[in-house]
């Protein structure tokens, strides 16, 4: 199974980019979106996904902001009475942030994680949504837990080798690489999860996910990985390959990706 993760930044917007040609040359079983900026209302006719897959959503009320998208290939089973579209805190689920699916193998979270960027008020928002997450992680049944995927983009670095500047990061107290934000990823790791790219690629440096359009930093390679696929460590020796899929546009960030053997 390939899985596919990517903030496009606005669907309608990646969608004239060549979102179909990309599903055609990549051909995920899986694909997850975020920052889809749309709601269900929105959605015309002339973005409906291929016919060999069905698109499960969840959208923020304010329009233009936020949300996730799942794209499952036909023949992966899904248990649709059983979708998630939040996990019961109504200020972060009107946001359109999370997306569970269930399937044979595995649970599929699609999140797309709080930017603390604009300032102090969202940066709280940011750890009480990270708190809130790690309190429904322990609430799950130990066989759930035991086959997990994680992914979306969690807006923040976790080590040093995740961004290309990180003495000048610390320095200006940037939020993504905040020393709290961190120690978050350490406790969330240390529940049992596996970074599969560092799984597959180990310490390789100046791979990143995420380019701001200023100053051609994507051209420089001036970038944070900052978009993951994460899985139980159960599921470790399930993962065949992971990657980034650095020279597709579009977007800010680039997509990533997973391969697993079921």
């Amino acid at each position: 199974m390939k899985l596919i993760c990517w903030n496009v930044n606005g669907l309608r917007s990646i969608q004239r980019k060549g979102l179909q040609g990309f599903l055609e040359e990549q051909q995920p079983d899986v694909l997850c979106l975020q920052e889809t900026k749309i709601c269900e209302d929105q959605l015309t006719a002339e973005l409906e996904p291929p016919p060999s897959y069905r698109r499960i959503c969840s959208s923020a009320q304010k329009r233009g902001y936020s949300g996730v998208a799942t794209y499952l290939r036909t023949t992966v089973p899904c248990e649709e009475e059983k979708l998630l579209r939040g996990l019961g805190n109504t200020s972060f689920d009107n946001e359109g942030r999370y997306l569970v699916t269930r399937h044979p193998h595995f649970v599929l979270y699609n999140i797309y994680f709080p930017s603390g960027t604009t300032g102090e008020a969202r940066q709280q928002v940011k750890y009480d949504f990270l708190d809130h997450f790690l309190e429904h992680l322990q609430t799950l049944s130990a066989a759930d837990r035991e086959r997990l995927i994680i992914c979306g983009d969690f807006n923040i670095c976790h080590r040093p080798i995740d961004i290309h500047h990180p003495e000048t990061a610390e320095k200006r107290k940037l939020s993504g690489f905040l020393p709290e934000e961190r120690a978050w990823m350490d406790r969330f790791v240390d529940y049992g999860f596996v970074d599969t790219f560092r799984l597959i690629h180990g310490d390789i440096e100046k791979a990143y996910t995420w380019w701001t359009f200023r100053a051609g930093a994507r051209q420089k390679n001036l970038g944070w990985r900052i978009d993951y696929i994460f899985v139980s460590e159960a599921l470790a020796p399930q993962v065949r390959d992971a990657g980034i899929l650095n020279t597709c546009e579009g977007s800010d960030h680039c997509p990533i990706f997973a391969d697993f053997s079921f």
